[in-house]
């Protein structure tokens, strides 16, 4: 996830400096997305699977 999210983010960059702007807002609002989704799965991965095994 945090893989896929990097690479809309090079999408973006690159499309920014070429003067797609469309592209690039898109490219980053998906970036964005990406990441937070993936940082809610790292936190939640975390906090469950350091419950104590009975």
């Amino acid at each position: 996830m945090l893989g896929w999210a990097l690479t809309f983010l090079v999408i973006a960059l690159v499309a920014a400096v070429l003067g797609f702007g469309g592209v690039a807002g898109a490219s980053m609002g998906i970036a964005k997305i990406l990441f937070f989704v993936f940082l809610v799965l790292f936190v939640l991965a975390l906090i469950f699977g350091r419950r104590a095994r009975v």
